[in-house]
This record gives C-alpha cells, sequence and structure tokens, in this order.
C-alpha cells in the first residue's frame, strides 16, 4: 500500500532500500535528539526499524518511509503509532536531516492523518513531542493540532517533559 502526495510517497517499509539511510539518521546528533535521545549504531538503528515493521504486524498499521518522488531518496517516518505506553494513538514524525525545511514533515502528516480518520477510523489523533522541539510543534500548529496535555515522560522513551498536540473529538 502507498499513500502518494504532490511531493511524497507514503510507502511501507522496505529494509532493503530504506536501511542505509535510516542508519544515518539515527547516527545523526541532532536527529535524534528530540526522538530516541541518543545516538544509535547500525545494530541499534536495525533494531528500531524492526520494531517499526513488527509494529505494522501487530496493528496493521505503522510508520510510512518516506519518498520524494522527485529523487527517489528516502526523506523519513511518518505515521500512525500506538505502541505500547503510549498515551493515545499518534501521528508521529522523523524527517532525515538532509531534509529538513522542506515542508515534507507537514505534507506526510497531513496524508497520514487523513488516512488515520478515513482508513483506520480514528476518532482522534495526538502527536507527542519532546519540550524545546519547536520544529515539531510548528508542524502540529500547521496540521490543525493544538495544545492538549503535557506529561512526565514516555515509557520506554524517555523521562523528559513530553507535549502533547492533537486534534479530533475531544481537542
Amino acid at each position: 500500500m502507498a499513500i502518494e502526495t504532490d511531493r511524497l510517497i507514503l510507502r511501507r517499509i522496505d529494509p532493503d532500500r530504506d536501511f542505509e539511510a535510516w542508519a544515518r539518521a539515527l547516527a545523526d546528533e541532532e536527529h535524534v535528539r528530540y526522538t530516541v535521545g541518543r545516538v544509535q549504531n547500525r545494530a541499534e538503528a536495525w533494531r528500531s526499524m524492526a520494531a517499526v515493521i513488527g509494529h505494522w504486524a501487530i496493528r496493521g498499521y505503522g510508520f510510512f518511509s518516506v519518498e520524494d518522488k522527485a529523487s527517489g531518496a528516502w526523506v523519513g517516518r511518518v505515521g500512525p503509532w500506538f505502541p505500547e505506553g503510549w498515551p493515545e494513538p499518534e501521528i508521529g514524525w522523523s524527517i532525515a536531516p538532509d531534509s529538513l525545511r522542506r515542508g515534507f514533515a507537514t505534507e506526510a502528516a497531513l496524508a497520514s492523518l487523513r488516512f488515520a480518520f478515513d482508513e483506520l477510523g480514528w476518532k482522534r489523533v495526538v502527536h507527542c513531542i519532546l519540550e524545546g522541539n519547536e520544529a515539531s510543534i510548528g508542524v502540529a500548529h500547521k496540521i490543525g493540532s493544538k495544545f492538549l496535555y503535557d506529561l512526565d515522560g514516555l515509557a520506554g522513551i524517555t523521562t523528559a517533559r513530553v507535549l502533547v498536540y492533537g486534534q479530533g473529538e475531544g481537542c
């Protein structure tokens, strides 16, 4: 399955096509600052990719690999996500360092929102954003989400303050 936007293809993760770019992103200190919190070596990046693929197997949905139509480059992962310990079903985004500030997160998040509401039947979507991640807060606002509440961490990810933005029923 794939979702196309004007500039992007959101598709299932393909380890053979995506792993090298995935591993480079997770080895970049600035990239992981607001996601996994620390750089990951190749083995850790592989396990990260395997966990996202496993989420698809368990839930029937998960992060999409996002591909730039013009270049064919992997630009990140965006999509629906609801692992154990998460407060609510989420649309999350993580864009590779060399693809930032081009509007890819916003474009892919909007497509993922439509997928979550129209195909998955979700009534509400959140975005869990670490405090200080102004770029992601900006994306949340651009896609129509608003601040809902904060958390003291996310299970298995961080103990830092997490800002939860969202939209849909009850927002």
